[in-house]
């Protein structure tokens, strides 16, 4: 999926949050979302919004047939993973509660700043707060609350005491979150300065929350905004809650080696007992004398051996390599060698099936880490394994393992959303309209992305046949075969 399909809901479903230094003490009463059905109206506001912010996203989506089912679906997997995680209970957790308040309160803040400051020219979220306001909001001056009513008032959460004490509840949390999801922070503190950010944040969240739900109360905002904050606030809540479930799938998508091996089994053409036979036989013709390097460039499937432009092809030979930069299994064998010599056997990796013949090897003195390490040049052969996913025309080709755990997981993948769209009944309409777009319009978004004057802007349509003059880009690389893979994610 390109940049742009992945990039395009999030446009809209997913408000920039930053570090999330928010804080929530509603005095409106209000029930939790449901996050199972995204209505007609729902989706219009959200195409509304993201028109104004991406104009040229929304007409590739109207455009494109495919995109707006690939978006659709995008927005089901996120409903159903967060009624998922409502359903089990995810949502009544600590900290996990408290998190959903303070999305609810930052959305609401940084919506109402936006809606009365849009045409006061640019300015960081809550540039108009001044520091009177924040200093107004901490009761910076004022005396501790003294005899009844004032410690009454502090109670029922309307003194500076209680703000305090609100403050040190959201910094716990957001600690507690930030160190839950990642362990490496576990023994981090926060400093001083950090601190002071965090508390000036949590007033001017607070500041701007009070005041749009006193205006709420007084009917002084319009309805249209009221609904767009609240969609903000259910799809914002819906990504963290979808977060929390997706955190927990990852047993439940596992595909392990006996399900692999069995898909294999179950798909002849994806044997590949052929191709170890033909590297055997090469092998054979390399033990009896066989020039080797003649026969990695006959034989060889690694795209490493291709020539550089004017240049020859490489004989399979690997030049000055130190130990720890193949695959582990590749170089085992290669070490295992006197120079000259060919490795009795095949090594397999999920690259393919491995010739190897050894030219040289020494040992280098101590580096920096103290250790010894030894270079050596090596000459293989690999007969590939590899499969080019029929899905993906435009890719090259991946190790069969790699192929096969990924089309499983995908496909457990999809029958857990169909399975989760159903038991939450998720209801997303497919009959919404995109709204149109002008020429205007993406020309004034581009420019004012991309800070450029208005004669180097040119149309998407200009842009597409400039492309066609280009010369496309190889998309069927492959990384050396031997070479050590670099780990997922």
């Amino acid at each position: 999926m390109s940049s742009l399909t992945k990039g395009l809901i999030l446009l809209a479903v997913i408000v920039a949050i930053g570090a999330g230094l928010v804080f929530w003490k509603s005095k409106v009463g209000h029930a939790a979302p449901q996050y199972n059905v995204l209505t007609k109206d729902e989706i219009s506001i959200l195409l509304s919004d993201i028109a104004k912010q991406n104009p040229l996203a929304i007409k590739r989506l109207k455009d494109d047939p495919e995109l707006r089912k690939q978006q659709l679906q995008n927005i089901k997997e996120l409903l159903a993973f967060a009624s998922e995680a409502q359903r089990e209970g995810l949502a009544n957790e600590s900290p996990n509660r408290e998190e959903l308040g303070y999305i609810r309160a930052q959305v609401i803040a940084l919506s109402y700043d936006r809606e009365i400051n849009k045409d006061k020219g640019p300015m960081p979220p809550f540039g108009f707060i001044d520091e009177n306001r924040i200093k107004a909001f901490w009761g910076e001056g004022a005396s501790e609350p003294k005899g009844f009513f004032d410690n009454l008032k502090a109670k029922l959460g309307i003194g500076y005491r209680d703000r305090e004490l609100e403050f040190e509840k959201f910094l716990n949390t957001k600690v507690a979150l930030l160190k839950a999801q990642n362990p490496q922070l576990k023994d981090r503190q926060v400093s001083d300065e950090e601190r002071n950010q965090a508390r000036d944040f949590f007033a001017k969240i607070q500041i701007y929350l009070e005041e749009y739900e006193d205006k709420v109360r007084a009917g002084q905002i319009p309805k249209e905004v009221q609904d767009k904050i609240n969609l903000q606030v259910k799809l914002q809540q819906a990504e963290f809650l979808a977060g929390l479930y997706a955190a927990k799938l990852a047993d439940k998508l596992k595909v392990s080696d006996e399900e692999i091996a069995k898909y294999i089994a179950e798909h002849p053409e994806l044997d590949p007992a052929a191709k170890r036979a033909k590297a055997q036989e090469i092998l054979e013709r390399a033990k009896k004398g066989e020039d080797f390097a003649e026969l990695a460039n006959e034989f060889t499937d690694d795209p490493g051996n291709d020539p550089a432009p004017g240049g020859k092809k490489r004989g399979g030979l690997y030049e000055n390599v130190r130990t720890g930069q193949m695959i582990k299994s590749f170089e085992d064998a290669a070490l295992a060698l006197e120079p000259g010599q060919i490795a009795p056997n095949l090594v397999e990796t999920d690259y393919g099936f491995h010739i190897i013949k050894l030219e040289n090897k020494k040992d280098e003195p101590a580096g920096k880490d103290g250790q010894p390490s030894t270079t050596y040049s090596v000459r293989h052969i690999l007969i590939s394994t590899g499969v080019k996913d029929p899905e993906n025309p435009v890719g090259g080709s991946m190790p069969l393992k790699q192929y096969v755990e990924d089309k499983l997981e995908k496909e457990k993948r999809e029958a857990l959303i169909e399975k989760l769209v159903e038991e939450n009944h998720v209801e997303v309409p497919d009959d919404f309209d995109v709204p149109d777009v002008s020429e205007e319009q993406i020309q004034e978004s581009l420019k004012q992305r991309m800070g450029v004057p208005d004669d180097e802007i040119h149309s998407p349509d200009e842009d597409q046949k400039d492309n066609k003059t280009k010369k496309e880009p190889n998309t069927n690389s492959q990384p050396n075969s031997a070479k050590k893979p670099k780990p997922k994610g």
